[in-house]
């Protein structure tokens, strides 16, 4: 079944694709999309930067299509172009990799590099009318590549159907609850929520509204209220909720006047579970309490937003930092794409619950950061730990 077009894009398929200049990459995802989505043109080099398009793709569903520079490309520009390419890959779930012939010694280099992120691979044939014997070209690039080959034409339209019933097949995997192992049908929820700077006047940020509609979407009963009136609303239940969820600016406030009876856990630990290694982040957490009054810490945030005064990565979380570990802690703070390519200058990094990133894009990070030996945690879990209560969290 489709999904809305109001998907967000960090709940999408995202689906790169990689080949010589002119091999068709274009005019593929036209024939993809079922529209003209990509420009086409027999000029090498036309497609010069990773270039993105959300699409609801036929037996697939909502995605997020990713065009790239020809990987032969030899422009002063290459390997800047390149370096964007392998930063695309970074969010990439399923790579279509495009040759146009048997000679795949360009190709290997980059299948080695998919391989080596674990970044599932199809094999495409594109322009396959152009080939006299079209099945012996796939069958030698299946030998010499180890992949199944997939034979496509964008003019014809020929193995479309095919290549996206194969994309589907791969993309129907088993369903990620936010909650799993949390709460079941039936159960109590109550969600403590602070509206502050950080959330738009009339809106709700996007991790509340995911666990809100998936806690009614598994039958349970949820209650939102601010922390001012968190008292409230648990004297209006008959019984204690079998789970609170709270944010994590918070997480000490609500851990203080919550019922013995209910867990609790917070939305950014949430994304945590969702998204990353939640045991990778705690371990981190427990680094984190015994680092040096001068180490450096790298706070990462997915989005960009201009600095609120209430702001948990920019304001709260480092002043909880200096505060327990004292003012020559040396943090520097990134947002959006400009994560470090080089991570060893740092002793930690902090993570934010990543909403609005796939679960690709942030284990990419975390699997850079372990490659640095660096460990990483993430906003929920370091505050948690810093306001001692990472006991009481169910994670």
């Amino acid at each position: 079944m489709e999904q809305p077009k109001s998907t967000p894009r960090s709940e999408r398929l995202h689906l790169t694709l990689l080949g010589r200049c002119n091999s068709g990459k274009s005019t593929l995802i036209n024939s993809l999309t079922g529209q003209h989505s990509a420009i086409v043109s027999d000029i090498a080099g036309t497609t010069t930067d990773p270039v993105s398009k959300s699409i609801e793709l036929p037996s697939v569903g909502a995605a997020v299509i990713i065009d790239t520079a020809g990987i032969d490309d030899c422009s002063p520009l290459a390997e800047e172009r390149m370096a964007a390419t392998r930063r695309a890959l970074d969010t990439t779930d399923i790579a279509l990799i495009l040759f146009g012939s048997a000679d795949t010694q360009i190709e290997e280099p980059w299948l080695e590099e998919l391989r080596r992120r674990k970044i599932t691979i199809i094999g495409v044939l594109s322009q396959c009318d152009r080939h006299a014997d079209h099945a012996a070209t796939a069958k030698a690039i299946e030998s010499r590549t180890g992949l199944k080959i997939v034979c496509t034409s964008g003019t014809t339209g020929r193995g479309i159907d095919e290549l996206l019933v194969t994309i589907a097949s791969i993309w129907q995997t088993e369903e990620r609850l936010l909650t799993e192992g949390l709460c079941r049908a039936g159960d109590r929820v109550l969600l403590v929520m602070p509206q502050d700077g950080s959330a738009p006047k009339g809106r709700l940020i996007m991790p509340q509204v995911q666990t809100l509609r998936e806690l009614l979407d598994r039958g349970c009963a949820a209650t939102c209220c601010t922390p001012d009136t968190m008292e409230l609303a648990l004297r209006s239940m008959s019984k204690p909720p079998q789970l609170i969820i709270t944010d994590s600016q918070v997480f000490g406030f609500v851990a203080d006047r919550k019922p013995k009876a209910s867990r609790l856990t917070s939305f950014s630990v949430l994304q945590a579970r969702y998204k990353g290694d939640i045991e990778s982040f705690v371990e981190g957490a427990h680094r984190l309490l015994g680092l040096h009054p001068t180490a450096r810490i790298l706070i990462a945030e997915a989005c960009t937003h201009k600095p609120q005064n209430e702001d948990i990565g920019r304001v709260k979380l480092p002043h909880l930092l200096h505060k327990r570990l004292g003012e020559r802690l040396h943090i520097d703070i990134v947002g959006g794409a400009d994560f470090p390519t080089d991570l060893s200058p740092y002793d930690l990094i902090i993570h934010c619950g990543a909403c609005m990133f796939t679960r690709r894009h942030v284990m990419s990070r975390l699997a850079a950061a372990q490659q640095a030996g660096v460990p990483i945690t993430n906003y929920g879990i370091a505050i948690a730990a810093l306001t001692g209560i990472l006991d009481k969290v169910d994670y």
